[in-house]
């Protein structure tokens, strides 16, 4: 690749990426899931619209994996502990019992409804078993749900990926023979254990070191934090056991550790993982071609229904009932089932494979995807509705974070008052900061202070302070002028300025 080539690589790569920013802002104002859009990105950069040739399965299907990985490292980080240890056991059920009963009704429905032959139906019903991290994290999220039926399907969708992974591998290896039962329950549950213990111990690892080591950037803590979250995946993967899994876990422990800068790595999680979704749908939209889709539109809207209406509420019922969840939460946990990256990802494993008819799974994949996230993404606020499920107090929870300074358009700033600063001694009220900023906080010693006017500033305090952009600069000044020279810094004609340092 030439250094012009390249260029024009960047650009194409930065247009989409901003396009398909703005296709999320749209999407989130209408309501519907932003993988929509990031696939429809996708396809109308492809061949046969702008023209764009993709047709390597075996690079999608590396690259997707990878993106997966990271979005569940993402969602592992943002999971609250609290929120899914009770329903551990559940998920656990639901990812294996549930993903194995999912296949054997949907493989029954494509192969006695479609006339698909067995071994593909059962390809076909692996592929869309499992539900999607990217789709249930980005949707459920901004939904006022029960912090239980939220737990339990993130916690679904961050275990069950292996077990519908090695389904898939299985029946594509042995496309044609009838596979073997023990062999199958060997493999998950190698893959399984070996990924689980991976994931724990490699996060239980980054939980320690970064505990204990300082690093000299602030910056430097979300970079290790999905670092390690990285590795986990790729070493389980190195032993041929989950990623998936090892991902989930791994993020898991270090997003619920006391580690430092726990909001930075947050938002730089967030960022990671909405960067591989973009990545990762947008490419998907590229591997299909849109010529070839509605043939694949009736089969498509067949299994769906199959598994929607079929195999989803029977895995629930029979992997639930024992938990004695409330009816209303198995409706919604049923209905909630979403479908996104993974199954398309997984489509092309049969294709890299060699799979007679694989082409056509990926194709009836895409469309179902499609079809039934513009169907259930909508109506899931409807349905916590109707089923009294819904907490209006719930959306407040999750944005206090963020939220306020968003609609204000403010921002926060940082101060530490370090040795020899004049700020030492000086007492709120004689900052005489630009309006409208205000100090809302000082952290001294440990101890957080809300200050009066009269309060007085010492060596080492941290200050938290609410400004807006408009006086931001003017208020960084005015504290730079008193560090400078004291609450008397305007009669020496010190003013704050970048700079050095003007001499007495």
């Amino acid at each position: 690749m030439t250094l012009h080539e390249m260029y024009l690589v960047l650009l194409v790569g930065g247009a989409v990426l901003l396009v398909s920013i703005a296709a999320a802002r749209m999407a989130h104002g209408i309501g519907l899931p932003g993988l929509l859009l990031f696939l429809a990105v996708g396809v109308i950069v492809g061949e046969d619209v702008i023209g764009l040739e993709f047709d390597d399965a075996g690079l999608a299907q590396s690259l997707g994996t990878a993106a997966l990985g990271v979005i569940l490292v993402e969602g592992g980080l943002t999971t609250q502990w609290t929120e899914v240890r009770e329903l551990l056991l559940p998920a656990g059920v639901l990812a294996t019992v549930g993903v194995a009963v999912s296949v054997v009704v949907t493989a029954a429905g494509a192969h006695w409804l479609l006339g698909m032959e067995w071994t593909l139906a059962l390809l076909l019903g692996a592929i869309v078993a499992p539900t999607d991290a990217a789709a249930v994290f980005a949707v459920l999220r901004a939904l006022p749900l029960p912090r239980k039926v939220t737990g339990l399907l993130e916690a679904e969708s961050g275990f069950n990926d292996a077990p519908a992974v090695i389904l898939v591998l299985v029946f594509s290896a042995g496309a044609g023979d009838s596979p073997d039962l023990a062999h199958v329950v060997g493999n998950v549950v190698y893959q399984l254990g070996v990924g689980g213990v991976l994931g724990l111990a490699i996060g239980c690892l980054g939980a320690i070191g970064l505990r204990h080591i300082a690093l000299p950037s602030t910056g430097l803590y979300p970079l290790a934090t999905v670092g390690f979250g990285v590795a986990a995946f790729a070493a389980a993967g190195a032993v041929e056991a989950s990623g998936f899994l090892a991902a989930y876990l791994s993020g898991l422990i270090l997003g619920n550790a006391k580690l430092p800068h726990r909001a930075a790595t947050r938002s730089f999680a967030e960022g990671t993982g909405w960067l591989a979704q973009i990545g990762l749908f947008v490419m998907l939209g590229l591997l299909v071609t849109p010529r070839q889709l509605p043939s694949a539109i009736w089969p498509a809207v067949v299994v769906g229904l199959v598994l929607l209406l079929g195999a989803r509420p029977v895995s629930v019922l029979v992997c639930l009932l024992p938990f004695r969840l409330p009816w209303r939460q198995q409706a919604f946990v049923s209905w909630a089932g979403l479908r996104g990256a993974i199954p398309i990802v997984l489509a092309t494993y049969p294709t890299v494979e060699g799979v007679n008819g694989a082409r056509d799974l990926l194709n009836i994949v895409f469309v179902q995807v499609v079809l039934f996230t513009l169907l259930q993404g909508p109506s899931l606020p409807v349905a916590a509705r109707r089923l009294g499920l819904a907490r209006p107090g719930a959306l407040r929870d999750v944005q206090v974070e963020t939220a306020p300074l968003d609609v204000l358009d403010a921002d926060l700033l940082t101060v530490t008052v370090p040795p020899g600063s004049r700020l030492m001694g000086v007492a709120v009220f004689e900052l005489r900061l630009p309006p409208p900023t205000v100090l809302t906080l000082i952290v001294r010693e440990g101890a957080t202070i809300v200050p009066r006017p009269e309060a007085v500033l010492r060596t080492g305090d941290e200050l938290l302070l609410v400004t807006t952009p408009a006086v931001r600069d003017a208020a960084e000044r005015r504290l730079r002028a008193v560090g400078r020279r004291g609450r008397l810094a305007r009669w020496f004609g010190e003013h704050g300025h970048p700079g050095p340092t003007p001499s007495s």
